[in-house]
């Protein structure tokens, strides 16, 4: 009986191993296995796409040039923004200068045809200063216009010197009514009541033809000889000023002493010249500032003391009364000469 069951177990044996090697078992196994694995990914709960597009591979990432970048022939290298922002701003700060200058130039033409329109109305240059009534038995001794006369680049300095003027003026009829207040109060003080109208009287149309007049036509035909008088007389005339607002007693000048010795009569009056000795301060300090500015804008201006020599020269062979004392000389020469 164990023999029969070993020769049995040996048989079937054989007969499966013989089965395995048929191509048809083969064939019938690999297509069951197959069937296994689409059974075990397939998932109803799923969308078809998603499974689809998770099965399939990540698509590989293009693939960068690594070698460097070679211009071909007529190409032209890229430039870098940095420069031409530079030349831009560089081309707008040009464009702003020209600009100004072109403003100036059409000024400049503004100014030299309201001149041209001025004289073809009046037939000529009127003088207009001081501005007085048609009827006043005094006639203009001055033809003043800034906007016309003056270039653009200079008429506000010109203005504030004008304006400076009539500081100037304003403060010396101050300076007369406190010095009437202090006599008011003191009559022992008459002669300072004198020498303030004196001064009011003298500096008021003095300060104006020598000083003022000169620096309007300083500038208005760049004329070194008056640029020169004008320094001159305008260092002599902020010396006064210190001296005004310094207040001396017995010169006329209602300044810081004057006022303080006024203080002791009475409190009005002296209230007054302190604040006429307030405004000769502010006029000296005024009057030194725009004697800098003044002296700095000259010396842009090209002038010097050769030429304001010159100038001179031929302003005095140019008078008249020089020529004709000239050609009169000459002719008693030349009569002697001959005799």
């Amino acid at each position: 009986m164990p023999s029969e069951r070993v020769g049995r177990t040996l048989v079937f044996a054989l007969s499966l191993r013989m089965a395995t090697k048929d191509p048809s078992v083969t064939l019938a196994r690999q297509t069951a296995a197959a069937g296994a694995v689409g059974l075990e990914e397939c998932n109803p709960f799923t969308d078809s796409k998603q499974a689809d597009t998770g099965s399939k591979p990540p698509a590989a990432a293009p693939a960068v040039p690594t070698q460097p970048a070679v211009l071909k022939h007529g190409e032209e290298a890229p430039v870098s923004s940095q420069p031409r922002a530079q030349e831009a701003t560089g081309g707008a700060g040009e464009l702003l200068k020209r600009q100004e200058e072109l403003e100036k130039k059409a000024a400049e033409l503004d100014r030299r045809e309201r001149e041209m329109q001025s004289l073809s109305a009046s037939g000529g240059r009127r003088n207009n200063w001081p501005p007085l009534p048609e009827k006043f038995p005094v006639v203009p001794c001055f033809y003043h216009d800034i906007t016309v006369d003056i270039p653009v680049e200079y008429q506000k300095t010109v203005k504030i010197m004008y304006y400076l003027w009539m500081f100037h003026t304003g403060t010396l009829l101050a300076n007369l009514a406190g010095s009437l207040a202090w006599f008011g109060v003191d009559s022992s003080r008459g002669a300072d009541l004198g020498l303030a109208f004196l001064w009011f009287m003298l500096f008021t149309p003095c300060s104006f033809v020598c000083w003022y007049r000169p620096v309007y036509g300083a500038f208005k035909s760049d004329s070194s000889f008056r640029f020169f008088l004008f320094f001159f007389v305008y260092v002599c005339q902020l010396g006064v000023y210190v001296m005004q607002s310094v207040g001396i007693p017995g010169w006329g000048a209602c300044g810081w002493i004057s006022a303080l010795m006024c203080l002791n009569t009475s409190v009005a009056a002296g209230a007054l010249m302190i604040l006429v000795a307030a405004l000769f301060t502010a006029l000296a300090v005024m009057s030194l500032v725009m004697f800098k500015k003044v002296h700095a804008m000259y010396r842009t201006t090209g002038a010097s003391f050769q030429k304001a020599q010159q100038e001179l020269a031929t302003g005095v062979m140019a008078n008249k009364t020089v020529q004709a004392a000239a050609a009169s000389g000459a002719a008693r020469g030349a009569f002697k000469e001959r005799i």
